[in-house]
């Protein structure tokens, strides 16, 4: 697959394609995160590694809630974890965080390099990318342009990742005892719609070229 990289107004462009491109707009990731995000893969997971990278196996699509870009990326901006998720905190102070963002209009930005380990699914986040769409609500529901740019996005990732598995975070407790499994807590675990059912049957129709496997069905 060819691609381009472009600066523009301090962003860095990587053009995929005719009609879509990546910017990127990076997070903070200076020591203080990388020293967390270590800490998360050998607390979290057993993983004792020197460096905070993942084997991309899985891409999970997610909704922010929160209704603006900006807000969204202000709360993933900085290392640790805002106080306003208790419902996580059990799981440490590494703040949330997504590799890839999609704003409301289809623009992409790229928040994390693709194989540096984002915290945004219990038990998966050694081998998932995941995606955040800004929105989600009931007054601010998922777009045509989201939808679009996540089909191009899952398949622009496929063409460059070994990638087995395509899910909605709703889903991620479905791979309890599967070998990607890696959350030695059993009680660490949040309940989850995103990003939808209806928007996610879109993206797997659009995206069956890729051939991913099935997600394991709960019992």
């Amino acid at each position: 697959m060819k691609f381009l990289i472009l600066l523009c107004c301090g962003f860095f462009l990587v053009s995929c394609s005719v009609d879509k491109e990546i910017i990127y707009k990076p997070i903070v990731f200076d020591q203080e995160r990388k020293e967390l995000t270590l800490a998360y893969l050998s607390e979290r997971y057993g993983l004792e590694q020197e460096n905070p990278t993942i084997d991309p196996k899985m891409i999970v699509l997610h909704w922010t809630v929160i209704p603006t870009f900006q807000e969204a990326f202000d709360f993933f901006k900085y290392p640790t974890l805002a106080s306003t998720r208790s419902d996580i905190s059990a799981g440490g102070t590494l703040n949330v965080s997504s590799q890839f963002m999609v704003d409301r209009d289809g623009c992409i930005y790229r928040l994390l390099p693709e194989t540096t380990m984002a915290r945004h699914v219990i038990g998966l986040n050694h081998c998932a990318i995941g995606i955040e769409n800004v929105g989600g609500t009931e007054d601010l529901p998922l777009t045509e342009a989201q939808l679009e740019s996540n089909i191009w996005l899952v398949n622009y990732l496929s063409g460059k990742y070994d990638i087995d598995y395509l899910i909605g975070h709703y889903e991620y407790t479905n791979f309890e005892g599967h070998p990607l499994w890696l959350e030695k807590d059993e009680g660490y675990r949040t309940e989850k719609d995103d990003p939808g059912e209806e928007f996610m049957a879109q993206v797997r129709a659009a995206t069956k070229k890729n051939n991913f496997k099935s997600t394991p069905v709960k019992y």
